[in-house]
């Protein structure tokens, strides 16, 4: 690869990185308070020079992009994408991956054992009726929305229901209960007119 090939590809990603830290920079300060862009330096150390003074200058006035920075020296594998499961971790070599499988190889035939049986207890239903069971949702949301209009109307019949017993109640067996009294104190009236009666005729022929 010649210079010129070198000089591009610098060029290039020095452009990358600063169009991302211009992007950095408008998140933090805003459109209105942007800092004044630098004119392009003559070579490509200088251009970067300049990067990193723009970027030491963002961890120093925002305390927490140096937090993190400290964090991604420490822990680099934080920051790492997550890993394929289908993978083994890159972290152990073979032979740890080897032994840490060797250490559960005991466990296998037991965990086979109790996936069998568990699948022997439970089968899996038929797909079938899975989709016969979904079709019959809006019929069964259906039911149940006529099921509640027959409970308002069961709890209206019921209301209605106490209504008139309570009028009969009220105009029967107290009705009833009235009158009995009234022909009681009458027969009561009556009684008495006649003993008084009796007395008297009792009275003249002594």
């Amino acid at each position: 690869m010649d210079d010129s090939s070198l000089d591009k590809t610098a060029i290039s990603t020095i452009g990358l990185l600063e169009a991302r830290l211009l992007r950095i920079e408008q998140l933090l300060y805003g459109t209105t308070s942007q800092p004044t862009p630098q004119p392009p330096a003559e070579s490509v150390s200088g251009s970067l020079a300049g990067l990193e003074r723009r970027f030491a200058n963002i961890v120093t006035r925002f305390r927490v992009y140096g937090d993190i920075l400290k964090l991604y020296r420490s822990h680099p594998a934080f920051f790492s994408p997550a890993p394929d499961p289908a993978q083994p971790p890159s972290q152990l070599d073979t032979s740890a991956l080897r032994a840490t499988v060797l250490s559960f190889a005991s466990s296998f035939p037991s965990t086979v054992s109790a996936l069998t049986a568990a699948t022997a207890d439970t089968p899996i239903p038929d797909p079938a009726l899975s989709a016969e069971l979904v079709n019959l949702l809006p019929k069964m949301k259906g039911i149940e929305a006529t099921q509640l209009a027959q409970e308002a109307e069961i709890a209206e019949l019921r209301a209605r229901s106490e209504n008139v017993v309570g009028t009969w109640y009220e105009q029967r067996v107290v009705g009833y209960g009235a009158f009995v009294a009234e022909v009681e104190g009458k027969i009561e009236r009556i009684e008495r007119d006649v003993r008084r009666v009796e007395a008297a005729k009792q009275r003249e022929e002594v």
